[in-house]
């Protein structure tokens, strides 16, 4: 969460989205486009965390019905 806040582009790059890791970059380049990039990348990993559980859990209930 920290590199998502201090390196928005970094923290798409590492999560394996190059195209939207670059679009931050040129975003976060702005003064005044840092705080957004900043926020859109932290949504985008507490949504990734999200579909993941999510995933898990479903997953979890499929064998439990078998």
């Amino acid at each position: 969460m920290l590199l998502a806040i201090l390196l928005p582009f970094l923290s798409f790059m590492v999560r394996g989205k190059i195209l939207t890791g670059i679009i931050c970059l040129l975003l976060q380049i702005t003064v005044i486009g840092w705080l957004p990039a900043a926020i859109w990348a932290a949504l985008s990993l507490n949504n990734s965390r999200a579909e993941r559980r999510n995933e898990k859990l479903i997953r979890a209930v499929k064998e439990n019905q078998r």
